[in-house]
């Protein structure tokens, strides 16, 4: 895709390198050709039949901009007075002006992504999903109206690439990203360090912290007579933990393909949405549709299971107690929301939804 790509780079090891020779990204893939592999649409732009980590650049604004700073710089139009009379130099040659794009440069701002280009599907979190990109526009637009985000502390769930909580950085107090897997996390610690600049004048603390869902919440801590050595280190520590459960704002993409993952989250949900401060959670998806046998129809693979664990707000104030606890659910109008990150096509089979915890009936 367009404007995803700089100069073709690939970091390995943390050094920069050219790409490798054909030769080597084939073996390198048959290293994995027992397992299926996926790519994100995102990744369309990138080399093909490379395998290892490739640096992607995605651009956004730091500030809310005119839309009509989106026009090209140095458009060449004609010279027209106000009552629509074209103006000719002596020679009788058209006059042409050039307008100048309001260029404010220092207003955007561009961030290194460290990814895979393809994956296996449990290490689908090495690449960027569109849906990640969707959540990150709908983060900015929270930023650039409101403080809203200022200071708060934030936990994202399967946060992958760890893009959208490095943005989330610049005016958070604090922000846990976690996953699952080492390759993951040690590939999420690389893109907060690559982009620390991005938040260093904020102060902010970032966190990346493994977390299973099938473990569910609390999280594994390690203990304190531990060596720095000997300790994990992406293990949480208790003060961090309970630092988690007081997070106001939760945040989840592209993690609905599984029913037996769906289960696993929710479940973890349950738990970290019912301790400490009131939360609220924001998870962007992409409806895949494929095939199936068994409904003989096109469906999109873990949508149905995911809207089982939603009800209505509504419906829920009026059942009352017989109906919690809850989780409720609202889908966001993506059509309020402006695209700010510039690298990708944002389809209609993209969502977000607000989704809300309900243990008894004070907490509507």
């Amino acid at each position: 895709m367009e404007g995803i790509m700089g100069e073709e780079e690939k970091v390995i090891n943390h050094t920069t390198i050219k790409s490798l020779s054909p030769s080597k990204s084939r073996d390198c893939m048959e290293e994995e050709e027992e397992e299926d592999e996926v790519m994100s649409e995102v990744h369309l732009g990138c080399p093909p039949n490379f395998c290892g980590p490739h640096l992607s650049y995605f651009t956004f604004p730091t500030s809310l901009q005119p839309q009509q700073q989106e026009e090209e710089e140095n458009v060449v139009q004609g010279s027209l007075n106000c009552q629509g009379i074209i103006n000719l130099d002596e020679d009788g040659d058209l006059l042409l002006t050039r307008r100048k794009r309001n260029n404010k440069s220092s207003n955007n701002c561009q961030m290194t992504i460290q990814h895979n280009i393809t994956s296996t599907l449990p290490s689908v979190g090495l690449q960027v999903w569109r849906a990640e990109l969707a959540l990150a526009d709908f983060v900015l637009h929270g930023m650039f109206t409101s403080n809203k985000y200022d200071g708060i502390t934030a936990l994202e769930l399967g946060a992958g690439t760890g893009l959208l909580g490095i943005i989330l950085a610049r005016v958070a107090k604090t922000v846990f990203l976690t996953d699952h897997g080492e390759d993951i996390l040690n590939n999420c610690a690389m893109n907060v360090h690559l982009n620390s600049k991005i938040f260093e004048n904020h102060q902010t603390s970032i966190f990346v912290r493994e977390l299973d869902w099938i473990k569910s919440w609390p999280p594994s801590v390690g203990s304190d007579l531990l060596t720095s050595q000997e300790r994990y280190k992406y293990l949480w520590n208790l003060s961090e933990v309970e630092e988690a459960e007081n997070a106001s704002l939760l945040l989840a993409a592209d993690v609905i393909y599984s029913d037996d993952l769906t289960d696993a989250l929710f479940n973890t949900l349950r738990i970290l949405m019912s301790r400490g401060s009131s939360k609220v959670l924001y998870l962007a998806l992409e409806k895949r549709y494929n095939f199936s046998l068994n409904d003989l129809d096109t469906v999109a693979n873990g949508y149905s299971h995911f809207q089982s664990y939603l009800q209505d707000e509504e419906e829920c104030r009026q059942l009352g107690n017989g109906s919690l606890p809850c989780f409720v659910g609202k889908g966001i109008d993506l059509t309020d929301i402006p695209q700010y990150v510039r690298e990708y096509d944002r389809e209609s089979n993209i969502e977000i939804w607000q989704i809300k915890y309900l243990s008894s009936v004070s907490t509507y």
